[in-house]
């Protein structure tokens, strides 16, 4: 009976108490770190240095394919996609950066007043965000633009951002909660801090981490909102240079069978995209490790 069992000791495994850090190079998207600052220089700094006028209708040259005199080919109304492409992608980053802080600077601050504020109040602000993000935010941005009229970078930039603080206003206010009753927050209300001195020195400091992927992320949906706007035929006008309004020509490009009109500026704006995903995944899974580690 005794012969079935056999002792074999106590089984070896693995201490995974200590955490194992990687080196830096690993743990940040470098090829996304040095694509996205190469399109931002060339997209700053590249308009000065442009082979062509990108506001320029060339009717002589309406719908070139690539070639040597026109590097990714030239629209339906004759403009060289090269140059509007560096000219066009700093309307789409404009857009995407002013739209990310309008619509940060009012979830902090109604985050931090939901979460500082007393049951009632807090019950009603977050009823009143949670109502907003049932609604489809392009709906509520098609809605607000209807209504503004004739838009420009800055109208669509306010807008945008005016409907995207929904989801980073519920996180601030979570973090706001958690960290009120805090002794330094405390002391520093005793001492007579105001609403917006204490948010700004004591709590925005403890949660600007939880947030700062989502803010990343919003670039990226800003961006996206605009190029949906512009191939809506509601967002910039076509004598305003962006991506946006560049994919807007799609239909008629599709039609005329110039390839290079959509596939170009298409594929700058998705590169984008990409590059802010992976850094903005970056920042979320550093800030989760640390947490861990705490």
């Amino acid at each position: 009976m005794n012969d079935r069992f056999a002792i074999v000791g106590r089984r070896k495994t693995e201490d995974t108490s200590s955490y194992s850090i990687k080196p830096w190079y690993k743990r940040q998207p470098i090829v996304a770190e040095i694509i996205l600052a190469l399109l931002v220089l060339g997209c700053t700094v590249g308009t000065f240095f442009l082979p062509k006028d990108p506001t320029y209708m060339d009717l002589s040259h309406c719908g070139v394919a690539p070639c040597k005199e026109f590097l990714f080919g030239t629209d339906t109304m004759g403009r060289d996609i090269f140059s509007m492409i560096w000219y066009g992608g700093r309307i789409s980053l404009f857009i995407g950066v002013l739209a990310t802080f309008i619509s940060t600077i009012i979830a902090v601050v109604v985050g931090g007043i939901s979460g500082i504020a007393n049951s009632f109040w807090d019950s009603l602000i977050m009823r009143f965000t949670e109502i907003l993000l049932a609604i489809p935010s392009l709906l509520l941005v098609v809605f607000l633009q209807a209504i503004l009229g004739e838009s420009n970078a800055v109208s669509i930039a306010v807008v945008i951002g005016v409907t995207g603080w929904m989801s980073i206003a519920k996180v601030v206010r979570t973090e706001v909660r958690q960290l009120r009753n805090s002794e330094y927050i405390l002391a520093a209300r005793m001492m007579g801090g105001k609403f917006f001195y204490t948010l700004w020195h004591h709590l925005a400091p403890n949660f600007v981490s939880s947030i700062m992927f989502m803010v990343v992320m919003s670039i990226r949906s800003a961006i996206v909102a605009e190029s949906t706007l512009s191939f809506m035929g509601m967002g910039l006008p076509l004598d305003v240079i962006s991506w946006g309004s560049m994919l807007s020509l799609s239909e008629k490009a599709l039609l005329s069978g110039y390839w290079w009109i959509i596939i170009i500026p298409g594929l700058f704006l998705v590169v984008t995209l990409l590059c802010i995903t992976e850094i903005g995944n970056a920042i979320r899974k550093h800030f989760s490790v640390g947490e861990r580690m705490l």
